[in-house]
């Protein structure tokens, strides 16, 4: 599309697996994350599918580091440290009162990117994402996939190598959500390892490499995406694609 190439760091091979050994998360003695266990690489675009309060977000979330888990441990590469080189994008970004390009390059600011290098790398950020005709405009007054388009900008203009995406086209419409994969599909070719959360099953089916199913906070499957969905091997998978258990 003749959109300008964002610079982005080489995938580190050193910081996979991520492993969750016996995770476990409770809120106010209640268990959300049940004793998961579990091994993702680098390569693949990692899914991460199940109903309403099955554990997805606070799954993330532990693996994010802004939560700390209850008991058992994640480490990266056989490391218990969190990678810096790693961001999230929530399914309701937060938008500062500025133009759409100040959003991007005050989180460059935060990184320690002199001005003139995170000026040049917001506009590029802008232009991978479709919306460096907007690059004065202010954000808040974008609509809900502009919004979520430019948070990926933010994203991806830090040069993660993990991008962690919560729902990241909820409550968008068909052109939006579309706009955004697109933009999601590009961070992947670029090198980043994509870790997302959805409840919309064409979404996992059009994006995901891997799928990594929740149930009640247990991991009931993790399997490459083309097996899941061609044959579930849990009653709780088949019951969910069936719309037999509640999508939200």
């Amino acid at each position: 599309m003749g959109r300008p190439t964002l610079r982005l760091g080489t995938q580190a091979s050193g910081l996979f697996p991520l492993e969750l050994r016996e995770l476990s998360f409770e809120s106010h003695g209640t268990p959300i994350i049940d004793r998961v266990s579990l091994a993702i690489d680098g390569e693949r675009r990692t899914v991460i599918l199940g109903a309403n309060g099955a554990g997805k977000s606070v799954l993330m979330r532990l693996m994010h580091g802004l939560l700390e888990p209850s008991g058992g441990r994640i480490t990266w590469g056989g490391r218990p440290q969190r990678p810096r080189a790693q961001a999230m994008v929530f399914q309701r970004p937060v938008m500062l009162r500025t133009s759409a390009l100040k959003n991007v390059a005050y989180g460059l600011k935060l990184a320690g990117v002199g001005r003139d290098e995170r000026l040049s790398r917001a506009g590029a950020a802008l232009a991978r994402v479709g919306l460096q005709h907007l690059a004065a405009r202010p954000a808040r007054v974008l609509s809900g996939g502009e919004q979520q388009r430019l948070a990926l900008a933010r994203a991806w203009a830090l040069e993660p190598k993990v991008l962690f995406l919560d729902e990241p086209t909820a409550n968008l419409d068909p052109t939006a959500t579309r706009e955004v994969e697109d933009v999601i599909a590009d961070i992947a070719l670029g090198g980043a390892k994509i870790i997302m959360t959805t409840h919309n099953l064409g979404q996992a089916r059009r994006l995901a490499d891997e799928i990594v199913f929740l149930h009640r906070g247990r991991v009931v499957e993790h399997t490459p995406a083309e097996e899941f969905f061609r044959q579930p091997r849990s009653a709780e998978a088949a019951a969910f694609m069936k719309g037999e258990l509640p999508w939200f």
